[in-house]
């Protein structure tokens, strides 16, 4: 036979893709390199990295918050040991480091916080009942924001609730209702859908009730900004009406110079012909004050559009210092 021999092409090289190894980090970065194998067609490797909030049994108000869980994933990427990394949106600090792009805010999942309790009841019916057996409902979590919430709310109607600050993965806190330590915790119901146990959700705590943390449900795609190739890639991830949205939430954070363990809630929603509101509450986690304002305005989807959802957020950020954010917050994270 004439010719040259046909030699095989190599198979293209594996992405690495930077996770957290909580069981949480990993479905939701399985779910991303899914998704960009099939975009690019390149196979995707999981490289799992311990951050500092992983391994610190304090809470997380006391380690400062912002950043624990990121910034790990961040220097593996400076310095070239991953490719790109999977973060939850939340716990993303506002300010955006030398180097890195956030390439993609894929489609946001359910914003909303969860109610998981003994025999599957609601906040109401769950103080109610404890009420009657002469006792408060104890609620964890590890949350200022939700504990300002939660607290607020017993607060106006007079009902028996305590909130007790936990820590730990899901099924660790999942397990305190299950062993009979805490009668409910509240968890974000986009995790626990991503994790496929949404089964387990006794109610969704409406906006009405309580209001998530900035980038509450959505997920952030980061990648080293000088690997131009790979940001386009991810850049067919992206969510735009998502991408704003959370704009306008993380600016008034950042105005508010608050970290996401501060007592901090934001929420930005859709309405019709791309109308944006957006949501804030600053309170102090014992409930005895909770400031809540609103905004509004129209976004045009262009490539100004996040500039305009960040002038809705600083705006906001403004009036609730004006109303005594500050104070309420305590000390300003800096």
């Amino acid at each position: 036979m004439n010719g040259q021999p046909l030699t095989e092409q190599a198979p293209p090289a594996a992405l690495r893709l930077g996770t957290r190894r909580s069981a949480l980090a990993m479905a939701q970065s399985g779910m991303v390199a899914r998704e960009v194998t099939r975009l690019t067609g390149r196979p995707v490797e999981l490289v799992e990295i311990t951050t500092y909030g992983d391994t610190s049994r304090e809470a997380l108000a006391q380690i400062g918050g912002t950043g624990v869980f990121v910034s790990a994933l961040r220097d593996a990427l400076l310095e070239g040991r991953i490719d790109f990394a999977v973060h939850s949106l939340k716990d993303l600090p506002t300010a955006a480091p030398e180097g890195l792009t956030l390439a993609a805010v894929p489609e946001r999942e359910d914003a909303r916080d969860a109610l998981v309790a003994a025999e599957g009841l609601t906040l109401d019916e769950l103080v109610e009942k404890l009420a009657g057996a002469g006792r408060p409902a104890r609620i964890g979590t590890g949350s200022p924001r939700r504990m300002a919430q939660l607290n607020a709310w017993a607060r106006a109607r007079g009902a028996q609730l305590e909130t007790v600050a936990i820590r730990g993965n899901v099924d660790t806190r999942i397990g305190y209702v299950a062993d009979g330590e805490l009668d409910a915790v509240v968890l974000a119901t986009a995790g626990l859908n991503r994790l496929g146990r949404g089964a387990e959700i006794s109610q969704h705590l409406d906006p009405e009730l309580m209001i998530p943390a900035p980038g509450q449900g959505a997920l952030a795609i980061e990648c080293a900004t000088a690997d131009a190739e790979l940001t386009v890639a991810l850049a067919a991830l992206d969510h735009a009406p998502t991408r704003v949205a959370v704009a306008a939430e993380r600016a008034l954070l950042a105005t508010l110079e608050a970290g996401c363990s501060a007592p901090v809630a934001a929420l930005a929603t859709w309405g019709r012909e791309n109308e944006l509101q957006l949501d804030g509450v600053v309170g102090d986690p014992d409930g005895a004050a909770l400031l809540k304002m609103s905004a509004n305005g129209p976004i045009v989807l262009d490539e100004t559009a996040e500039q305009q959802a960040r002038a809705l957020g600083h705006a906001l950020a403004a009036r609730l210092l004006d109303g005594g954010a500050a104070t309420l917050m305590g000390e300003r994270a800096r």
